[in-house]
């Protein structure tokens, strides 16, 4: 991921705490948030995607390529 630009970096960081949040959230039936916590979630989601879309297509498609591969590493 650090050879990534700043961006692609920034989106894949907030897809790993989005998806550890959800796998907590369905492991945890009696786990609750505040809707200001959600709110805030999606906020930084949209955020990040819009982001991810100002990198360079060559980058997007390179990021695409690297998070389909079963063996990586940072």
């Amino acid at each position: 991921m650090k050879k990534f630009p700043k961006e692609i970096e920034d989106f894949g960081n907030e897809f790993v705490q989005a998806q550890i949040k959800r796998h907590g959230a369905d492991c945890d039936p009696t786990g609750s948030d505040t809707r200001f916590n959600v709110m805030s979630d999606i906020d930084a989601a949209e955020l990040a995607i819009k982001d991810l879309s100002k990198a360079n297509i060559k980058d997007r498609r390179a990021f695409a390529a690297w998070v389909t591969m079963s063996n990586r590493s940072d």
